[in-house]
C-alpha cells in the first residue's frame, strides 16, 4: 500500500519545485510558486499537460486578470471571450488546476454547496428555492455542455445518495417527495436488496435515493480541455505566477508576481481554497479550508468485481455528514475519499489513511488488504453558511469572487465562471439570487474555528455511526 504515493504529474514536472504535503492555507504564506501536482492518480493519467503562457516575465497592462487557474478560474476567462469579446489574463500559483481541480472526486453533481432543496426551502422560502433549482439545473447543463466537447473519459448516468443507516431512509424518502412535489425533479427511491442487486453491493447501503443528472469524469482532463478552450477564445495563462502583492492605485489594480506586475482594470478571484492569507480583504476569515482525503486502488480483478456486484459506474456518495464518496473508474480501479486531517501540518499521518481504508473495507469488505496505488489529500473550500458566492464585495472597485462550493465545485464551477463572467462584463443586473447579492459570511471566532471543528467531528461522529 502507500499513503502519499503514486506518480507526480505527466512525467515531464522534474524543473518544477517539489510539492508539499503539509501546505496549510491557515498558516502558509502562499500556495507556492511552480509547485509539482499532489501525487494523484489524475495527474498520474492525464497525459502530457497542453501548453499554457509560462510564468509572467515583465510588466503588463489588461483589461482583466483572474486570480486562481483552476475549474472557475479558466471557465471564467473562457466565457468572457466566448461570450463577452474580453480577452482575460488568469494568473495561476503554480501548474493549471493545481488545487481542488486536480485532487477532487470528479463527481458531478446537479448541486453546489452543502445545502438540500429542502434546506434552501427552510432557508429563502419556496420562491427562491424554486430559482435556485432553475440555477443550478442550468449550471449542470453548462457543465454537461463543456463536458461534451472535451476528453474527460465521462460517466454518465446520475448519482446515489446512499443511506448509510437504515433511519436515514425516511430522510431520503421525505427528500425525493419533496424533489417531486416542489421542484418537478424526478427520483427513485431503492430499497437495499434492489440497490446491492442491481447497482453495487455496498455492505453498508440500506437504500439508495437516485437522481438522473450525474457524471463521472476525470478532473485533471477536464481542467486541460478548458485550458485549452480557453486559449483557444484568446485568453492568456500564466502558470508559476502566484499574486505576492496587490496594490490599487486610482482605479487600477496592480498585481505584483515574482516575474512583474500585472495592471488590471478589472479583477476576478478563482482561488478556492488555496487563497493566500491577505489576498484581498473581501476575503479575510471568509472562508474555511476543509481537508479531504482520496485514494484509488489497483485495478479490480474479474473476481472481486463479481464479489462487490460492482455493475454501475454511476457516482455515489453516501449520507454521512462526513460523506464517503466512491465510484468505479473506466479501468476498473476503485476511487473512495472522505474527512482527513484538521491541519496540513498532521495531514501526512498513516490514521487518516486508516480510516479511508477502513472506510473502504466496511463498505466492500472483500477489497480487504487490496493495494493502494494512489493517496492524496486537498483543502475544499467551505463557506460559513454551506452555501458558495459569486459577488462583487464593493460596488466602487471592479474586483469579484467566486469561492464556496463545499465539496460540489466540479459541475457548478463552470457556470460560476459564466455568472463571474457576466459580472466582470457588466451584466450581472439579473443575478437576484442570495448567493449573488450578498458576500461570503465571516466565520465566527475564526482564531479557534479548527478547535470548533475537531468538536464537530467527533460529535458527527457520533451521530452518524453511533446513533
Amino acid at each position: 500500500m502507500v499513503r502519499d504515493g503514486g506518480v507526480s504529474g505527466d512525467g515531464s514536472a522534474d524543473h518544477y519545485a517539489q510539492y508539499d504535503p503539509t501546505y496549510d492555507p491557515l498558516v502558509s504564506p502562499g500556495p507556492g510558486q511552480g509547485k509539482q501536482y499532489a501525487p494523484t492518480y489524475w495527474a498520474a493519467t492525464a497525459g502530457t499537460a497542453p501548453p499554457d503562457d509560462g510564468p509572467v516575465t515583465r510588466d503588463m497592462d489588461v483589461d482583466v486578470a483572474i486570480i486562481g487557474g483552476g475549474y472557475t478560474g479558466l471557465c471564467t476567462a473562457l466565457f468572457l471571450a466566448r461570450e463577452h469579446g474580453i480577452r482575460a489574463v488568469v494568473l495561476e500559483a503554480n501548474r493549471i488546476s493545481w488545487g481542488c481541480s486536480s485532487r477532487n472526486g470528479g463527481q458531478g453533481q446537479n448541486a453546489s454547496g452543502r445545502l438540500s432543496r429542502s434546506q434552501w426551502i427552510e432557508r429563502w422560502g419556496k420562491d427562491v428555492a424554486l430559482k435556485m433549482h432553475d440555477e443550478i439545473r442550468e449550471g449542470f447543463e453548462t457543465f454537461k455542455s463543456l463536458v461534451a466537447s472535451i476528453d474527460c473519459d465521462p460517466q454518465p448516468g446520475g448519482h446515489f445518495l446512499i443511506a448509510h443507516r437504515p433511519r436515514i431512509m425516511e430522510k431520503l424518502a421525505a427528500e425525493a417527495k419533496v424533489w417531486k412535489d416542489v421542484f418537478g425533479y424526478p427520483s427513485e427511491l431503492l430499497g437495499a436488496e434492489a440497490f446491492r442487486r442491481d447497482y453495487v453491493n455496498d455492505a453498508e447501503a440500506a437504500g439508495a435515493l437516485h437522481e438522473p443528472e450525474g457524471i463521472g469524469i476525470h478532473p485533471l482532463k477536464l481542467a486541460y480541455g478548458y485550458l485549452r478552450l480557453a486559449r483557444e477564445a484568446g485568453a492568456k495563462v500564466h502558470t508559476a505566477s502566484p499574486v505576492i502583492g496587490w496594490e490599487t492605485v486610482g482605479n487600477v489594480h496592480h498585481l505584483r508576481t515574482p516575474g512583474g506586475i500585472v495592471r488590471a482594470r478589472a479583477v476576478g478571484i478563482a482561488t478556492g481554497a488555496y487563497t493566500a492569507p491577505g489576498l484581498h480583504p473581501s476575503l479575510h476569515n471568509k472562508v474555511m479550508p476543509i481537508l479531504s482525503n482520496s485514494m484509488v486502488t489497483r485495478p479490480l480483478t474479474a473476481s472481486e468485481l463479481d464479489a462487490c456486484n460492482f455493475r454501475t459506474t454511476q457516482v455515489l456518495t453516501d449520507t454521512r455528514t462526513l460523506r464517503f464518496y466512491y465510484r468505479k473508474l473506466p479501468d476498473n480501479r476503485v476511487q473512495i475519499g472522505s474527512r482527513s486531517a484538521i491541519t496540513g501540518r498532521d495531514a501526512p499521518h498513516p490514521r487518516h489513511f486508516d480510516l479511508l481504508m477502513h472506510g473502504l473495507q466496511r463498505k466492500f469488505p472483500a477489497l480487504q488488504g487490496i493495494d493502494i496505488d494512489y493517496s492524496w489529500w486537498g483543502w475544499v473550500d467551505v463557506s460559513h453558511d454551506m452555501m458558495p458566492r459569486v459577488f462583487q464585495p464593493d460596488a466602487r472597485q471592479p474586483v469579484y469572487y467566486a469561492l464556496g462550493y463545499g465539496g460540489n465545485g466540479v459541475s457548478y464551477s463552470s457556470q460560476a465562471g459564466r455568472r463571474l463572467a457576466e459580472r466582470i462584463a457588466g451584466k450581472g443586473a439579473q443575478q437576484t439570487l442570495p448567493i449573488f447579492t450578498s458576500p461570503l459570511p465571516p466565520h465566527m471566532f475564526a482564531p479557534f474555528r479548527r478547535v470548533g471543528q475537531r468538536m464537530l467531528y467527533h460529535w458527527y461522529f457520533v451521530r452518524d455511526e453511533k446513533r
